[in-house]
C-alpha cells in the first residue's frame, strides 16, 4: 500500500492523544509512500490529505459518549469543520451485545450522525481494518485520485449558514426553523442539549417537531436486544 499514482506521498496527520492510545499511527508510518505527522489536532483523530477529518471511536467509547450526551456535541464540531468529516466505529458485533444499549438506540444514533449531521460512519472490526479504511480514504482524497469524494451540497459560506445547514438535516427542520433554534439557543450544542418541552416553546417548532428533534439526538440506554 503506497503513494498515489503520481508518486506523491499520502499525507496523514494524527492527533498525539490518538497516537498514544493505539498502534495505528505507527503502523501507517511504517508503510511505504505514507507520510505521518503526529501533532495536536483541533478536531478529530486523523487529518487526511488536508481534506478530511476522521474521528475513530471504539464501541465502548462510542456508547460512553452516547450515554453522557457528548456524542452529538462532538458530531456538531465535526460537521462544522470546513473539511469533509467521517467517523470510524471500531469493534466486533459481539461488543454491542455486551454494552447494555438497545439495537434501536444504536441505530438511532447512527442515523442521526449520517442524516442529521451528514457524517458518514465507517464500520471496522479491529485496528487492522481501521488502517485499511484510513488508507482507502486517503487514496480517494489523494491528488492522483481520478474520482473525488464530494459531499452532495452547495458551497456554504459563514458559520451561521453552516450551522443552519447542519440543523436542516434533522427531520422537519427547514432553514427557517433552524434559524429560530439558533436564535433561541445560540449554538448547535445548545439545541442538542435542550429539553423537548423547551424546544416546543420555540416559535414555529411546536410539540410534534420538538419530539422529532429530541428523538434524533437522544437515545435510550436500556439493555441491548439481539
Amino acid at each position: 500500500m503506497g503513494a498515489g499514482s503520481n508518486g506523491q506521498p499520502i499525507r496523514i496527520w494524527v492527533d498525539d492523544r490518538e497516537a498514544r492510545g493505539s498502534g495505528i499511527a505507527a503502523r501507517l508510518a511504517e508503510m511505504e509512500g505514507v507520510f505521518v505527522t503526529v501533532k495536536r489536532l483541533r478536531t478529530g483523530d486523523y487529518l487526511i490529505e488536508g481534506k478530511a477529518v476522521l474521528e475513530r471511536k471504539r464501541v465502548a467509547d462510542f456508547l460512553e459518549s452516547l450515554r453522557q450526551g457528548r456524542l452529538f456535541s462532538q458530531a456538531s464540531r465535526l460537521a462544522a469543520s470546513p473539511l469533509r468529516s467521517f467517523l470510524i466505529l471500531e469493534g466486533p458485533s459481539r461488543a454491542w451485545r455486551r454494552a447494555g444499549v438497545t439495537r434501536e438506540g444504536i441505530q438511532g444514533a447512527l442515523v442521526s450522525l449520517a442524516v442529521g449531521f451528514g457524517i458518514p460512519v465507517l464500520r471496522s472490526q479491529d485496528e487492522d481494518e481501521t488502517v485499511r479504511l484510513i488508507l482507502f480514504t486517503a487514496r480517494q482524497l489523494h491528488p492522483a485520485a481520478r474520482i473525488a469524494i464530494r459531499r452532495p451540497s452547495r458551497r456554504i459560506h459563514g458559520k451561521r449558514a453552516r450551522q443552519i445547514y447542519i440543523l436542516t438535516g434533522i427531520p422537519s427542520v427547514g432553514s427557517a426553523r433552524a434559524g429560530r433554534l439558533l436564535d433561541e439557543f445560540g449554538t448547535i450544542e445548545g439545541v442538542m442539549a435542550a429539553s423537548q418541552e423547551t424546544l416546543a416553546e420555540v416559535e414555529g417548532i411546536g410539540t410534534k417537531t420538538a419530539q422529532q428533534i429530541y428523538w434524533a439526538v437522544h437515545e435510550c440506554t436500556t439493555p441491548y436486544l439481539s
